[in-house]
């Protein structure tokens, strides 16, 4: 048997800075585990035709298959203005990838197509009990993990199951987006290399053990779930599926599953066929998948000539979201954001009272700063306010800050050297702790021939480092505005702490 893939007060602490100047997957999806598979196990009858085995080109998908549209045709799908088009893949021994393309030309507000519900794969149909499905989700198992077992099970059943067909479009897909790349989630330890330096590298590793928490649980859902039960009463899903395979299924449905809004609970999370992947996610794009009486409809939001792939949109979403699942990056996206984490120092006599004061102003004791490109400036000026609060040592001054109900703190210029020169020194260390420098970054992108994954990861440290350069720059620009550079910083021993 061959395994197949899948889815793959205004005190100081918000006074403004003195002013000195006026200057301003590479492993089987979905497949049947063969290690831990039991001999009465329902797919017992499961044969390297079933799927596209590999996703190879060539393998497992005959000539006289049924193609996914035609099949949602014969399924109660309506006369619509798509069609699916091939894009080249950069492994010529994979399946080029599919895309929606429209069909004829395309008006503001033209629907481009509407899919029953009948075709539509959410908890509500897996689970058959709503009850149930709000129960599972509010609980320990996220909807991905739901979908995902729902569909590892129908892939056993190979051609018998009704989601055939679309189950081998996701197989032939790879988890791939529009990039024709994985997500993260099933990269390679040497291919996350291709991310030191920036904290998504912590946050993928931090994912898959959630995905491997809710692995642990699937269990629970296979009992709970009286389709599934009756279905399958002798394949337990943790002896049917090993965990890099339920992994690989989870990344898939992922990168495919589509967020509608007003309905259910128990049918939120929607797997749509001619949804993503086969749509392109675009985050200055506002046209959505949305839930119409008995179907899901895409109304477009924007002209298409005919042949140019349709686009959806992915969200408010930063880069670091879509990298992870998704499998790619926007250059373009205006939601794109870094973090910085500052802290008031808890060994601080003063630490309280400056809890306090930090919470008076909408502020937390661990304040999360989001800086969004395009207003590092602003992010700046924002964590100054902040960290000024760290810096008062004199038990009069922090009174005085406690008591006040304006700008009456004045901030020293020593105070503002010493607050400046630690931004400054947090944003180089950020920065140099990158293996290749922006310029670097940018030069290798030329290369024609550089590896996908290895393209994307660039693409996306890149831009994270533009933001931190940009908020270096405006925190060098403040120092810029004290006249007197001789001045040395004020000493302080319980200085706030970033990361």
């Amino acid at each position: 048997m061959e395994l197949s893939r899948l889815f793959v007060s205004d005190t100081c602490f918000l006074s403004p800075p003195i002013r000195y100047s006026s200057s301003p997957v590479p492993s089987a999806f979905f497949a049947v585990n063969r290690r831990r598979r039991r001999r009465r196990s329902v797919c017992s009858a499961f044969n390297p035709d079933t799927l596209i085995a590999g996703g190879d080109a060539g393998v497992g998908e005959k000539k006289h298959d049924e193609d996914l549209k035609s099949w949602m045709h014969k399924h109660g799908l309506p006369p619509c203005k798509v069609v699916l088009k091939d894009k080249p893949c950069h492994n010529d021994s994979h399946k080029p990838i599919h895309y929606v393309a429209a069909s004829q030309d395309l008006q503001v507000g033209d629907a481009a197509f509407s899919v029953p519900n009948s075709l539509v794969v959410t908890l509500e149909r897996v689970l058959g009990n709503e009850t149930v499905a709000e129960l599972l989700t509010t609980n320990k198992l996220s909807e991905l993990a739901c979908l995902a077992l729902y569909l590892m099970y129908e892939k056993k059943q190979g051609k018998k199951s009704f989601w055939y067909p679309y189950i081998r479009e996701l197989d032939r897909q790879r988890g791939r987006g529009q990039l024709a790349v994985e997500s993260p989630l099933l990269w390679s330890e040497s291919e996350l290399d291709y991310l030191s330096g920036s904290p998504i590298k912590a946050e993928i590793i931090q994912r898959e053990e959630s995905i491997r928490k809710e692995y642990n649980e699937l269990d629970t859902v296979w009992f709970m779930a009286g389709s599934l039960f009756q279905q399958y009463p002798y394949d337990i899903p943790t002896e049917a599926f090993s965990f890099e395979i339920f992994k690989q299924a989870f990344a898939a449905i992922q990168s495919c599953v589509v967020h509608l809004q007003k309905v259910s609970l128990a049918r939120r999370f929607a797997l749509v066929p001619l949804g993503p992947p086969l749509l392109a996610y675009q985050s200055n794009c506002k046209a959505m998948l949305t839930a119409v009486d008995g179907a899901v409809e895409l109304v477009v939001d924007r002209p298409y000539k005919v042949g140019d792939p349709i686009v959806v949109w992915c969200g408010p979403q930063p880069n670091s979201k879509l990298l992870i699942n998704y499998g790619f990056v926007d250059e373009n996206n205006s939601n794109d954001r870094l973090i910085v984490e500052a802290a008031l120092n808890t060994e601080d006599p003063q630490y309280q009272d400056k809890r306090m004061v930090a919470q008076r102003n909408g502020k937390l004791s661990v304040q999360v700063f989001h800086v969004y490109v395009g207003k590092e400036r602003e992010a700046v000026l924002d964590m100054l306010r902040y960290m000024r609060l760290g810096y008062v040592s004199d038990p009069s001054e922090m009174q005085s800050v406690i008591s006040s109900q304006g700008p009456v703190c004045p901030v020293s210029p020593c105070m503002e050297r010493a607050v400046l020169d630690q931004l400054a020194d947090y944003f180089k260390t950020r920065l140099a702790g990158y293996p290749t420098t922006l310029a670097e970054d940018e030069f290798m992108l030329t290369d024609g021939n550089l590896n996908p994954k290895k393209r994307v990861a660039t693409q996306y440290v890149r831009l994270e480092k533009k933001m931190l350069h940009a908020c270096l720059q405006a925190t060098t620009d403040f120092i810029n505005q004290i006249p007197d550079h001789s001045i040395s910083p004020c000493p302080a021993p319980y200085a706030p702490l970033l990361k």
